[in-house]
Order: structure tokens, then C-alpha cells, then sequence
């Protein structure tokens, strides 16, 4: 069974809403030109006038159907509550506003802006708990090799969201490559960059990791990630 496309799922989400829908936004890696065929998700705002519980169900099948096709269910708002909530989604407001195409409707992000305060607050938030689940994945590996190289393949998407906030936390643009983006961030945080660029390579099926070096790799993903959290916690802008 075919996959189903964006624009697919444009159709689909204006049957399913009718009039109250606003707005269909791709944002994220495939947005960017980024997209890794087999690797990277399709990411998708969706914007409506009003959520009633039978709107939410004829949109579920839909979900559903783009769920089944490896991708995330759209990250659905109302007009209102998108306008409001920059100020506690920061990192994804970030994001969306830097690496975005609008598949429907009209632009949404007039007026909308993201404090460095808000976003230094959720960002060693997020670090840290990405952290806590790093060390529990290990944790829960039982020392397999196997299951620790499928634990860091899964954490890298949200770790370069991470580093992306990072390096907008430190006034830059971030960088489009993923390897820049690790070294920069490394750079700044003080860390050893050459784990993440392992990382990113064997996600990208370059150089994929040996069983014999999983574990130094591991061991300086989770250093890397210790170090980022600390400098956050002293970050003063």
C-alpha cells in the first residue's frame, strides 16, 4: 500500500475540517530539504478555527492512514491557542518558524515570536530530560549492542533539534548539515563533536557503526549530552 503524500493529506484534512481549516504547514527536516528516504518523518502543523471532539474524529482516520506511513500525527492547534503558546513551545516554535512550507491556507506566523528566555528555559529542559532517557535506554539494553545502536539512531532527530535551539540560544543561524551543526554546538558547549558526526553517519548510511564501537559511542553521546546540559545551566545569554 502506497504511502500517503503531503499533499494527500492536504485533501484529506480539508474533508475531514471543512471551512475550519487554516492552515497545513510541513515544517522540519523534509521542509528544509533534508529529508532522508526511510530515515526522516513528515512533520505537519495544522491549524483550525475550533476542535469539537466530531471534528477530531473525522480528522482520526486520516491521522491514522499518516500515522501508519511512518510519520507523526499532525500537530493540531487552534488558531488561537497557536497564537499563544510561544511563549511555553519555544524550541518547536523555533523550529517551525526557521524550517517551514506552507501546504495549504495562508501564512500563520504573523506576529509570532520567540523570547531567548523562553527558549533557554525549555531548551535545558529538554536536554535534560533527553539525557534521562538516553541513560534509561542504555539501562534498559541490558548491554546489547544491537539494541544501543538502534537507541541512538532513534535519538538523533530530537537531539538536533536540540542543538538547533543551541545554536539560536547563542545567536546563530543554525546550520544546515547535521555534522556542522554537531561540531558547532560542540564548539560552543564544550564537548567532543565525534560521536554525534557517528551518529549522524550512520543514520545517513554512510558509515555505519560496528558492534565493537557502540559502546565508545555511547559513552560520548551521553558525555556530550552532560556537558551541553551544564552549559545551558550557567547560560547568561
Amino acid at each position: 500500500m502506497a504511502k500517503m503524500t503531503p499533499e494527500e493529506l492536504v485533501e484529506q484534512l480539508r474533508r475531514a475540517y471543512g471551512p475550519e481549516l487554516r492552515s497545513v504547514v510541513l515544517y522540519g527536516s523534509a521542509a528544509a530539504g533534508e529529508h532522508i528516504p526511510k530515515r526522516s518523518d513528515y512533520n505537519v502543523l495544522v491549524l483550525v478555527d475550533a476542535l469539537s471532539l466530531d471534528r477530531l474524529s473525522a480528522a482520526a482516520s486520516v491521522a491514522r492512514a499518516w500515522s501508519e506511513g511512518g510519520n507523526p500525527a499532525p500537530m493540531t492547534l487552534t488558531v488561537s491557542e497557536w497564537q499563544g503558546s510561544a511563549d511555553i513551545f519555544a524550541m518547536e516554535y523555533a523550529d517551525i518558524l526557521e524550517r517551514h512550507k506552507i501546504l495549504y491556507g495562508d501564512s500563520p506566523f504573523d506576529g509570532i515570536r520567540v523570547d531567548p528566555r523562553d527558549l533557554r528555559l525549555q531548551l535545558e529542559h529538554e536536554a535534560m530530560g533527553k539525557l534521562l532517557r538516553l541513560r534509561q535506554g542504555v539501562l534498559a539494553s541490558g548491554g546489547d549492542s544491537r539494541l544501543e545502536a538502534e537507541l541512538l539512531a532513534a535519538s538523533l532527530s530530537t537531539i538536533m533539534v536540540i542543538f538547533r535551539a543551541v545554536a539560536r540560544l547563542q545567536g546563530e543561524t543554525p546550520p544546515k548539515d547535521n555534522l556542522a551543526l554537531a561540531q558547532s554546538v560542540a564548539r560552543h558547549a564544550g564537548f567532543d563533536a565525534a560521536p554525534f558526526e557517528r551518529v549522524v553517519r550512520h543514520v545517513r548510511g554512510e558509515q555505519t557503526i560496528a558492534a565493537g564501537e557502540v559502546r565508545g559511542v555511547v559513552a560520548g553521546y551521553l558525555a556530550g549530552m552532560e556537558k551541553l546540559v551544564a552549559h545551558l545551566d550557567r547560560f547568561g545569554g
